[in-house]
């Protein structure tokens, strides 16, 4: 049975945002039974994670409904995970399945958590918790540009407070059913981005409460901003949002924000449109941003190592570019090849000086 909210074009309109059909999803992978399909790393979590679902919503109904529910939530979760195994869960992912589920239906939600998962939120499902937060870093942005003096006040309070809201899509803090299925309506709409102006919304509507906590107790104003409020304007918020984003676009936000944001990264690839992306798409990007997360990994612990242990890298390439030039003079000779030698040692002695402050 699906649960109906006042917004219910959703039960149509869902999946064409995402670029998705309507008609229950066929099956992928070449598999037709997903349960014969190789079991997923994170099972075990979704398990965990499902125990704790539908609390808030729906209401009114038997401990029997509620269980059969979080039986179809479960399986949901896990096809998508064994269908795209690459996919890493996390925890609240299963808080926007939740959501999509009740509007759609299982057989439709199928496709549509399919397309969210890799074209939508893709950045959360990568290896590394990083990409969710350069996500963040784009807050003080926004807030900057839209007020500099509410900017400063929080700016000794890290924009993680917005980490729970925005890596559920709002699902995990809002907790009437009409409101959060309007919600996401919007958003599936938008880019990804959008998602964050939502949250700088929110920050500006409480300005007033927020100025009346010393700018010198980062714990406390973490602490409000973590949590949305109760009574919570969605339509109000939406309209902010759009507002915001329309007079400061992510392109021209100060500190050079958007720069530092990865060309993979969702926040990009549905600038202008997703709809015609497919789900290969959308696995091919997670390799090439999962590579480009490997690469700048291994050389921040390359440059962690070589910091280390400068005072011995340099003796060693020290102790290298004497070898060079010995080898060289012993082959061609002191008088007709040291020169040569010297200066091709020399050369290469500035490559490994060069490459080493590169690092450190």
């Amino acid at each position: 049975m699906l649960l109906r909210s006042p917004w219910s074009l959703t039960n149509l309109a869902g999946p064409r945002l995402l670029g998705s059909d309507v008609r229950p999803a066929k099956p992928e992978s070449g598999v037709l039974d997903w349960r014969m399909l190789p079991r997923h790393r994170d099972e075990d979590q979704v398990k965990l994670d499902v125990n704790r679902s539908f609390i808030y919503y729906p209401r009114d109904e038997s401990e029997q409904q509620l269980d059969r529910r979080k039986e179809d939530l479960s399986d949901l979760i896990i096809e998508v995970l064994r269908r795209h195994p690459m996919l890493c869960y996390f925890q609240g992912f299963h808080d926007i399945v939740q959501v999509v589920l009740l509007v759609l239906g299982k057989s439709l939600a199928v496709s549509a958590v399919s397309h969210i998962s890799l074209l939508r939120i893709r950045d959360f499902m990568l290896p590394s918790l990083s990409p969710s937060l350069d996500h963040l870093r784009l807050l003080p942005a926004i807030l900057f540009a839209a007020d500099a003096k509410l900017c400063k006040h929080l700016s000794q309070t890290q924009p993680f407070f917005a980490l729970a809201a925005t890596l559920t899509l709002y699902a995990h803090e809002i907790e009437d059913y009409s409101a959060i299925a309007r919600l996401f309506d919007f958003l599936l709409a938008e880019e990804a981005v959008v998602s964050l102006y939502v949250f700088a919304a929110i920050i500006l509507s409480r300005k007033d409460e927020l100025f009346e906590i010393p700018a010198d107790e980062p714990e406390m104003l973490h602490f409000t901003l973590s949590k949305l409020p109760k009574a919570l304007d969605v339509e109000g918020m939406i309209g902010r949002a759009q507002e915001l984003f329309v007079t400061f676009p992510p392109e021209g936000l100060p500190f050079r924000a958007w720069s530092k944001i990865s060309s993979y990264s969702v926040l990009k690839t549905t600038r202008g449109s997703s709809q015609t992306q497919t789900l290969m798409d959308g696995e091919g990007l997670f390799a090439k941003q999962a590579a480009q997360l490997h690469r700048e990994e291994f050389r921040q612990r390359a440059r962690l190592v070589f910091w280390k242990y400068r005072q011995s890298v340099g003796g060693i390439g020290l102790a290298l570019f004497i070898g060079l030039v010995s080898v060289w003079i012993q082959r061609g000779g002191v008088a007709s090849t040291f020169s040569v030698g010297v200066r091709k040692a020399w050369s290469i002695w500035e490559l490994l000086r060069h490459w080493y402050w590169a690092t450190s």
